[in-house]
């Protein structure tokens, strides 16, 4: 089979990942970290959408075999890394997204808007897939609804504004499945432990850690999917030195 027909089952797949989401949100909500443990909405969380856009990679691709026989070499995701200037988790790698405006067509109509923004894609070419159920973030009091799309015409992306964002990038997808690649992080603070998910990826000869709610989603898609490889929980992935 061709590796564009596979990369066709994985869309397949994520379309009946939405589709089930939108029938039982336990589906989704199941695959979350157990290590991240329970949280729950605040009542005053502002609402916000992140776009998750799968496609076939334009660039190199992965050396990884995955696994899963739908993660092909050429499967990616669209990332950014965030301005190091900025006072919200500055130089985080995160998903383009951000606050659902009163003019917006809901979550899918703002993290297409935020994706145009920050990367520049044309969303004529994406295919909506379909929007989780919101994940609570309290770190900064929102609500985000991770919305699942496929990269049916691929455009040129970029970081729009420098301001906002460092660099705009495809991470092949059986390079974030890599063992090699994965760990964990360990945040301390006031007596209190946090660890998560954390996956190293590169991009343009740099190397950088995907951690927190990003690496959060990912790992709870790659799980839900059936497309996780067995990788040490053990190892634990450092966080970049301030620049």
């Amino acid at each position: 089979m061709s590796a564009h027909l596979l990369a066709q089952n994985a869309r397949t797949q994520l379309g009946a990942l939405a589709a089930a989401a939108k029938t039982d949100p336990n589906t989704w909500m199941s695959a979350r970290p157990s290590t991240l443990g329970p949280e729950e909405a605040d009542p005053g969380a502002r609402s916000a959408a992140v776009l998750i856009l799968f496609g076939e990679l334009d660039g190199i691709p992965s050396e990884h075999a995955a696994q899963a026989p739908a993660v092909t070499r050429d499967l990616d995701v669209l990332l950014l890394a965030r301005a190091t200037t900025l006072r919200s988790h500055p130089g985080q790698i995160a998903f383009p997204g951000g606050r659902i405006d009163p003019d917006d067509d809901g979550p899918i109509g703002a993290a297409l808007r935020e994706a145009q923004e920050e990367t520049g894609l044309d969303p004529a070419g994406v295919e909506v897939l379909g929007a989780l159920p919101p994940v609570p973030l309290s770190v900064s009091q929102h609500l985000v609804t991770p919305v699942l799309a496929w990269w049916q015409r691929p455009s040129s992306v970029r970081a729009v504004d420098a301001a906002e964002s460092a660099a705009v990038f495809r991470a092949p997808v059986a390079d974030l499945l890599n063992p090699a690649n994965r760990g964990v992080t360990v945040m301390r603070r006031d007596g209190h432990e946090w660890r998560g998910p954390g996956f190293h990826v590169r991009h343009s000869g740099s190397e950088h850690l995907v951690w927190g709610f990003t690496a959060l989603l990912l790992n709870g898609l790659f799980r839900q999917m059936a497309w996780e490889e067995e990788w040490d929980h053990e190892r634990q992935l450092p966080f970049p030195r301030p620049s």
